[in-house]
């Protein structure tokens, strides 16, 4: 298996096609839609009701399923994702969390934001292993990828519009940025740098739902990464003993230079 290492370098981002198979995902759609209609789990960020309005109400995230769920687990540690991070990292990362975000139709997407704003990787950054159970197209929600903008730093958030995402805060784009679909079949991972712009808009669709489970993963070499996130986990299942990184640091916001946009630094909280 062959990966683009030129290509993710570039752009902070790479689809590799069909590394799990149509069994597999198959098992895993099943896996987590009884898992989720079992009732609530640790993580669960909305609740369940399935009389509410709100789709996610009766599909909300799950959130660390690794740490009470061997099948999560095991693909979180997943040889073949480990494979694919030797070649674009050179070194296998340290795993730190497990997602599974199930979009319902009719669901609100997730504003823009960089991940390594939650992690606080230090030194470095994290990447996500993102893997479509759905295919996944801009009708049920694929993800939208700001090319290249994991050479940016972090970014100061702002106010997100609720109407359309389920979270309250994202990150601004000066005029030159855009959006671009991740158009993936069942199966394929999406691998990508822990500072790109990333996120989604809703699911318009009326019967298709947009399924992902997800991976977050840390530099092997840092040190610290947020109090959430531990455990710290080498690829072997083995624990590593790691700082809890702190509040505050700088986040970047776009002021006017000469005719031009550039980021100014600031301090956060």
């Amino acid at each position: 298996m062959r990966v683009d290492v030129k290509g993710f370098q570039e752009r902070g981002h790479v689809i590799v096609s069909d590394l799990f198979t149509e069994g597999e995902v198959a098992a895993f759609r099943q896996h987590y839609m009884e898992m989720r209609r079992a009732g609530s789990y640790e993580g669960d960020f909305a609740g369940i009701d399935s009389t509410a309005t709100d789709p996610l109400k009766a599909f909300p995230r799950l959130i660390h399923m690794h740490r009470w769920d061997q099948t999560s687990l095991d693909w979180m540690l997943d040889p073949r994702l480990e494979a694919v991070f030797v070649q674009l990292l050179g070194k296998a990362p340290l795993a730190v969390q497990t997602m599974l975000y199930f979009k319902p139709p009719g669901a609100r997407g997730q504003a823009l934001h960089q991940d390594q704003y939650y992690l606080r990787v230090q030194p470095g950054t994290c990447i996500a292993a993102w893997m479509a159970l759905d295919d996944c197209d801009e009708e049920n929600g694929c993800l939208q990828v700001v090319p290249g903008s994991h050479s940016l730093p972090v970014l100061c958030p702002e106010d997100a519009d609720t109407t359309q995402s389920f979270t309250d805060v994202t990150v601004p784009l000066s005029a030159d940025m855009q959006p671009e679909p991740v158009i993936m079949k069942a199966g394929d991972v999406f691998f990508f740098n822990g500072q790109l712009i990333h996120g989604s808009f809703p699911n318009s669709s009326t019967a298709r739902f947009r399924r992902a489970l997800i991976g977050h993963y840390i530099d092997a070499d840092a040190d610290q990464v947020a109090h959430y996130y531990h455990p710290v986990l080498r690829f072997d299942g083995t624990t590593v003993d790691l700082d809890v990184s702190q509040g505050g640091g700088q986040c970047g916001v776009w002021v006017e230079e000469d005719g031009s946009e550039v980021l100014e630094m600031l301090e956060r909280l």
